[in-house]
């Protein structure tokens, strides 16, 4: 199902016509920039109905893996790889310069924020700058990447005209936001219906046929400005309310409430709420991030969002808290945090998966380690605690046994993964710090 926007045109201009045959009749090579979560998925979905496919990374070892029919992301079954390759439907490469057989590039990369909360567009800039020397009049651009409103304009569109290319007639320029949900098993790239704004309106439609045949349903907007807002709505909804969660979290616990029992009581009501539950931050390249890229655009017309700013205060604040909340426990028993042995369960950021992109449990390790705490961890996607950016610890995943579990001062449930044996761990825990509301509190199990 295709919803089309008042703004809209009929095919006109050969090269336009040319490039909507190839995308209809699956005639078209789809480039996909970027094979993380979005990316991989993408090719996936392209080379399952049909399409040809050329992913391009700047990672040699995606590209490899890709090439010899294996998944590298966990929640994505390696036999579709597999397949796309034995069908010979699926290649990838580091190799730029074959940006210019593709009809249609695809952007997925990062938009992280940097250290002022500001955005950071250099994987887009330095991405553009990569297939600018090999584009061609016929093909389409998407850009995927959640960003602030404007970003396709205002970044994309003259780096394209530089070229001497006029946007609508030679390059279709879009932007449709990803909608991925790492580990849903009721919604894939396929289902999820997807938003898409064209920089003109023949891109608009060119935007369609791209989307059109591999996704079940293209929701077309009337720009590029409004498929980057809705993108941001649609986080920002969430970031909100969850903030709203875990504001009322310490106040519930003060009152002697289980907020998560009030939840689940006001999810009963058929109409007017949405349940969010509360949690030790926010984790994610989504929910923590792109709340942010507009609110420093809102800074360039002269307003504040203040709910962003203040959910974004609060759900920041909430490994402080879960290490409160320890340090109150083991003070109970007695004992110090510094010096303590503290397991953390699960440092992915959210359950089943295998993403620790803006994991609020590594800052809760790092906050405990700060603490003076002996800190491990048991998360059974991740034999070794992987490289990252801003964290470091040399660790392995501990194996969960009466034994291991008896031998940690406190152990903390950070991500609440269905793999773990609860019952397990709640039975040989001295002390358990429950930050999702798995279990039943208990004498040795505390809600956090």
């Amino acid at each position: 199902m295709t919803h089309l926007s008042p703004i809209q045109s009929s095919p006109s201009g050969s090269i336009q016509a040319e490039l909507l045959e190839k995308l209809r009749s699956k005639q078209a090579l789809i480039g996909i920039v970027g094979l993380g979560y979005v990316g991989l998925p993408l090719s996936l979905t392209y080379a399952e109905v049909g399409y040809r496919v050329l992913g391009l990374d700047i990672d040699q070892t995606k590209a490899d893996a890709i090439n010899q029919g294996s998944s590298y992301i966990q929640h994505i079954d390696g036999e579709r790889v597999a397949l796309a390759q034995r069908q010979q439907l699926l290649e990838a490469t580091t190799d730029f310069s074959r940006v210019a057989e593709s009809d249609a590039l695809i952007l997925c990369v990062p938009t992280p924020l940097n250290q002022y909360r500001e955005p950071d567009l250099s994987y887009i800039r330095d991405t553009m700058a990569a297939l600018l020397p090999y584009l061609r009049p016929g093909q389409v651009l998407s850009l995927e990447s959640t960003t602030y409103p404007g970003t396709t304009e205002e970044e994309l569109r003259p780096l394209i005209e530089q070229r001497g290319f006029t946007v609508g007639e030679d390059i279709f320029l879009v932007y449709s936001p990803e909608r991925e949900d790492p580990g849903n098993a009721r919604f894939n790239t396929a289902n999820i219906p997807k938003v898409m704004g064209g920089s003109t309106a023949a891109c608009g439609v060119v935007g369609v046929a791209l989307y059109e045949q591999a996704i079940s349903e293209v929701v077309a907007v009337s720009s590029t400005r409004a498929a980057e807002m809705t993108k941001l709505l649609e986080n920002i909804h969430r970031a909100v309310n969850i903030g709203l969660m875990n504001e009322l979290k310490p106040l519930a616990d003060r009152m002697g409430i289980d907020l998560y029992e009030v939840i689940r009581a006001a999810a009963t009501k058929p109409f007017g709420f949405v349940p969010y539950y509360p949690g030790p931050g926010l984790g994610g390249h989504c929910i923590p991030i792109d709340p942010f890229y507009l609110t420093w655009k809102a800074r360039e017309f002269g307003m504040h969002t203040r709910f962003i700013e203040l959910a974004g205060e609060i759900n920041s604040a909430m490994p402080a808290y879960v290490i409160e909340k320890t340090m109150d426990a083991l003070n109970d028993l007695g004992k110090p945090l510094k010096g303590s042995k503290v397991l953390v369960l699960g440092i992915a950021y959210k359950k089943n998966v295998d993403d620790m992109r803006e994991s609020p449990s590594v800052e809760v390790m790092e906050l405990l380690r700060a603490k003076g705490a002996e800190v491990h961890y048991s998360d059974p996607f991740f034999a070794s605690f992987p490289p990252m950016r801003k964290h470091t610890f040399a660790l392995r995943s501990v194996d969960l046994t009466q034994e291991t579990l008896a031998a940690f001062d406190a152990v903390v449930l950070a991500t609440d993964h269905d793999a773990f044996d609860y019952e397990l761990i709640a039975s040989h825990s001295q002390l358990l710090i429950d930050t999702r509301g798995r279990l039943t509190p208990g004498a040795q199990i505390v809600r956090a």
